[in-house]
């Protein structure tokens, strides 16, 4: 006897598809039959130095304890953190990635007869947490693939609860000025929250983005989401944050999981604070390799959108799966975005440069034959 459990799910879950990550380099070495020493993979804005010298020793010498539950409040990182972002410990929340964050923001506020705002061509994890949740998503039409603030204002009704913004912008790297955030904020309805996403802050220079931290005690509905996956080169440990008033983050305690974070990525986190040098190269390697991608498709004639992340989209003008498939061919992975709505573009994560060299070689060749 058999039954069927989809239809036994939630509606919102039962409407979902699952998020596709980045292909694996083991994943595509199995199917094409590739050596994976030879795969480049520029898929998931991925940090390209390799982990910290000081966050590997930190996790060495945090390996004895691991038959002990980590510390469920996180107390050591969230000190740090909130002495460096001028917060106190309370209004800090911790989470398995900053994904964790923006699905315990869903829990917390959104169910059937509520809704989120965010914009098209956004992070997946918005629609995906909200539908689970089952609230509507109300996805606002792009401007120039980035957000259309005023028109997020437009949408914002009585029954929303949460809009969701990332500046920098995941896929499209596009991003929003100071002026543009305040005037926003100034205009969202008090009871609304405003869940500003900036995983890739760490590469803004200059007073191109705003530090959402700086606007925190003028609009207590604002939480700034961060993540230690990016820039600080700690992808698979899952370690990110949210800073928020006192009594937004005590709501999300509520319903995060206990020991949410493990002491690899407590130990991990708290060294990576402390490597200044780490991020500054981090950052150097990026400015670079940015420019570097930029010069090469210029080369071959191609356009892409200005980005201030750690990645580039680039479009061909034409549906570029069959242009991923024969990079995939050559042993270099990148990005497709069809599920973002944007079929004639693939997401180049930036390299170390001679990876950057191996991608602009490898897509010359696959340009001249597809």
């Amino acid at each position: 006897m058999t039954c069927d459990f989809l239809a036994l799910a939630v509606p919102g879950v039962q409407k979902l598809s699952p998020y596709v990550p980045g292909k694996p380099v083991d994943e595509l070495a199995r199917e094409l039959d590739l050596d994976p020493a030879g795969i480049v993979k520029l898929a998931s804005n991925e940090n390209p130095l390799g982990p910290s010298p000081k966050v590997l020793e930190a996790i060495r010498d945090e390996l004895a304890e691991l038959t002990r539950y980590p510390d469920g409040s996180g107390y050591v990182l969230k000190a740090r953190l909130a002495e460096r972002c001028g917060v106190v410990p309370a209004q800090i929340t911790l989470g398995n990635g900053s994904n964790d964050i923006l699905d315990l923001v869903a829990r917390a506020w959104l169910a059937p007869g509520f809704n989120a705002v965010f914009s098209e061509h956004a992070f997946a994890v918005y629609p995906i947490s909200t539908q689970a949740a089952g609230a509507e998503g109300r996805a606002v039409p792009a401007k120039g693939y980035g957000h259309d603030l005023e028109a997020m204002l437009a949408a914002i009704d009585a029954d929303t609860r949460v809009v969701f913004l990332a500046n920098p912008n995941n896929p499209t790297g596009t991003w929003f000025g100071p002026d543009a955030l305040e005037r926003f904020l100034a205009r969202v309805p008090a009871r609304v929250l405003v869940v500003l996403d900036e995983a890739y802050i760490e590469y803004a220079s200059g007073n191109d983005l705003p530090d959402g931290l700086q606007y925190l005690a003028r609009y207590p509905n604002l939480l700034v989401s961060r993540t230690f996956s990016k820039a600080y080169g700690l992808a698979a440990l899952r370690v990110g944050y949210a800073v928020s008033t006192a009594e937004v983050a005590a709501v999300l305690n509520r319903v995060r999981q206990p020991f949410n974070v493990n002491s690899l990525a407590l130990t991990a986190a708290c060294a990576a604070l402390e490597d200044a040098e780490y991020l500054a190269e981090g950052r150097r390697i990026n400015d670079a390799g940015m420019a570097q991608l930029e010069a090469g498709l210029g080369e071959l004639g191609l356009s892409w959108i200005p980005s201030r992340g750690n990645f580039v989209a680039v479009d061909f003008g034409r549906d570029a799966a069959p242009i991923n498939a024969a990079l995939l061919r050559e042993g270099v992975i990148v990005r497709p975005v069809t599920g973002y709505g944007m079929p004639t573009f693939l997401r180049v994560s930036i390299g170390l440069p001679e990876e950057n060299a191996r991608f602009l070689a490898a897509l010359k060749k696959v340009l001249a034959s597809v």
